[in-house]
């Protein structure tokens, strides 16, 4: 049975969002719901959504900020803009922007699933495009599957937490590059997870023990004193 794509759905009207977020689980969704900006980029840094949906009047900032905030990040995921603004400017703008579609209230749910589907289509055609052999990096007896989020090791497989495979998956993709504490940071606890290395620290160690790495004596991760880590090149 595949895993259920993860919707992100950032709308601050309750009843709206409720309706949305009840026909994404008919539809074999796996909803998110937040009622603001910060919630739902919070949201959108530890969960790692498929999609997003996202309003343009939130309480705390524009939803377009929200949008110009994920279009900054190197993992593009696709986002459905659900407003009632319906201006042609409006639109074109949040299009221009990065918005991979422009849905105006009221809708239909049918209309809003088909879209869904569309935008998801779209996005996996494009990453089938970009190179399937990238989703695959492959260090000694290490293999890191992005596309299957899984981790091998010696063919068996190692259970890792969303963040802990977000670095695993960062440090692979920059195989051979030194990548700095900030750096990771930034692309996997985002602007929310503040500055502090501990936290990093914290879920290297966890990767190294289930990778059974000895960290003065590395297989696979390199510490670079007090600049960050890299991966081994295969």
């Amino acid at each position: 049975m595949s895993e259920k794509r993860t919707i992100l759905v950032i709308e601050d009207e309750h009843a709206i969002s409720n309706f949305i977020c009840r026909a994404l689980s008919a539809s074999d969704y796996k909803p998110l719901a937040a009622a603001s900006g910060k919630e739902g980029l919070s949201l959108f840094f530890s969960h790692g959504p498929d999609l997003v949906l996202l309003d343009l009047g939130l309480p705390d900032m524009d939803g377009l900020e929200v949008l110009s905030q994920l279009r900054g990040l190197p993992r593009e995921v696709p986002v459905i803009i659900i407003s009632a603004r319906d201006r042609e400017s409006e639109k074109v703008k949040a299009l221009d922007m990065g918005a991979d579609d422009y849905v105006v209230k009221p809708f239909g749910v049918s209309e809003l699933l088909a879209r869904i589907r569309t935008t998801l289509r779209r996005a996996d055609r494009m990453k089938i495009n970009e190179g399937i052999q990238r989703d695959v990096y492959q260090v000694k007896d290490l293999t890191v599957d992005i596309a299957k989020h899984q981790v091998l090791q010696g063919g068996e497989e190692i259970h890792f937490t969303q963040n802990e495979f977000k670095i695993l998956e960062l440090l692979a993709i920059h195989a051979g590059k030194v990548l700095t504490y900030d750096f990771i940071l930034e692309h996997v606890w985002g602007p929310y997870g503040g500055s502090s290395n501990q936290i990093l620290r914290v879920n290297m160690a966890n990767i190294r023990r289930k990778l059974k790495e000895n960290p003065s004596a590395p297989k696979y991760i390199y510490t670079e004193l007090g600049i960050g880590y890299r991966m081994l090149e295969d």
